[in-house]
């Protein structure tokens, strides 16, 4: 019986694997060839980067170290495919991996089967221990953070090709929300934030704490375009009185008018979407917008962002998995925090600096890959994610 239960167990494990493993392929199947390598800045990866990535995840921590005889693909793969793993070794610098012409988009597709068909008979002719039952875990969450960043990085390669190609008419991303300016009441006292329970959480959510927090609103719904245009005819863009001095330099520095994405043709508001350029759409939740344009919005308004207990208090009564949603937190350690031992302990503690959180989930986030307690963050500047507003007082 024992037997038989780690063999339906085995198989629900790789039947995981090979879910994810082909969403991801899936996300690509719409491109050509020259898109996949394409890198206009560097927080964008090429796609062929982000599947030869999340491929050499599997084979670096769990079969070379685990797998008895396992003979990596590709020497040279260590060097091209590590992302910031100190730990591990040497890489190709961030913004040369759009120079990566080699290994071909044939190259990794063989690489990602070759991997794949490793995994399987790992998978099959061994019972997992908990630590590498933890690690594979984490290495298919981390693939899921890869799908959206694929969804992202795409719409801003296409996005920013002159012809505005169309990705995709069956990718249907966004829905209309009804414009409803309600306001949830919260009261103040000592309330618990942080992830519970045994399934799996990153480690930054762990160190349930209490926090206290005082009598404060919160937005049921997030802002949509037609308020966010509101903003924009306003002179929104041109009063520095709304904005952090930081994003003040940054309006300047790069002429800001809109959010990503948007184009004014005659005298209307386009706006780049996988199915091409179309007129906006008032109803859709604003996208693509940073912390600086963000919390501009909210000083406009009179009110602010929420911050980051404050949104997962109020999450069970909030529309929300449409947009990441700015709050006004900086990305910190919890109480008693710890970073794990080797490459692994790098995942998320050594970007606790500069970055501010974002609550939530968007429409390019995997099915099964968003919680409440779920810390997602950026630095202020970034607009590229599918990234919204809701608005506190």
């Amino acid at each position: 019986m024992q037997v038989k239960a780690s063999a339906i167990r085995n198989q629900y494990i790789i039947d995981k694997y090979n879910t994810i493993r082909l969403h991801s392929e899936h996300i690509c199947k719409p491109l050509e060839i020259e898109d996949y390598v394409v890198q206009p800045i560097v927080d964008v990866s090429p796609p062929k980067w982000h599947l030869g990535h999340t491929t050499w995840f599997f084979e670096t921590f769990i079969l070379k170290p685990n797998y008895k005889d396992y003979k990596v693909f590709n020497d040279q793969y260590d060097f091209v495919f590590n992302s910031y793993y100190e730990s591990v070794g040497a890489r190709v610098v961030r913004t040369d991996r759009g120079n990566l012409s080699r290994p071909s988009v044939t190259d990794v597709y063989r690489y990602r089967a070759y991997v794949d068909r490793q995994m399987e008979a790992f998978l099959q002719n061994n019972i997992l221990s908990f630590e590498l039952t933890e690690l594979l875990e984490l290495g298919l969450n981390h693939e899921q953070q890869h799908q959206e960043l694929l969804y992202s990085d795409i719409k801003y390669i296409l996005g920013h090709n002159p012809l505005f190609p169309v990705y995709s008419t069956d990718t249907i991303f966004d829905q209309k929300i009804i414009q409803n300016n309600e306001f949830l009441q919260v009261e103040s006292g000592v309330y618990e934030v942080g992830y519970q329970g045994e399934d799996f959480c990153f480690d930054n959510e762990l160190g349930r704490h209490k926090v206290y927090l005082e009598n404060f609103e919160i937005a049921r719904y997030p802002v949509t375009n037609a308020q966010y245009l509101e903003f924009i005819a306003d002179g929104g863009y041109t009063n520095f009185k709304y904005w952090h001095s930081e994003g003040w330099e940054w309006v300047k520095e790069n002429n800001a008018k809109s959010p990503l994405y948007w184009h004014y043709i005659d005298q209307k508001w386009m706006n780049y979407t996988f199915a091409g350029l179309k007129e906006i759409d008032l109803n859709e939740p604003v996208c693509h917008i940073n912390f600086y344009e963000a919390s501009a919005f909210a000083s406009w308004k009179g009110m602010r962002l929420p911050t980051e207990a404050e949104w997962e208090i109020a999450s069970p009564n909030l529309n929300w998995g449409q947009r990441w949603e700015w709050t006004d937190s900086a990305y910190l350690p919890y109480p008693g925090f710890k970073k794990a031992p080797g490459a692994i302990g790098e995942y998320n503690g050594k970007f606790m600096v500069s970055q501010m959180v974002l609550r939530g989930a968007s429409v390019a986030t995997p099915k099964g890959h968003s919680r409440a307690t779920y810390r997602n963050f950026f630095h202020p500047r970034h607009q590229w994610q599918f990234m919204g507003i809701r608005l506190a007082k």
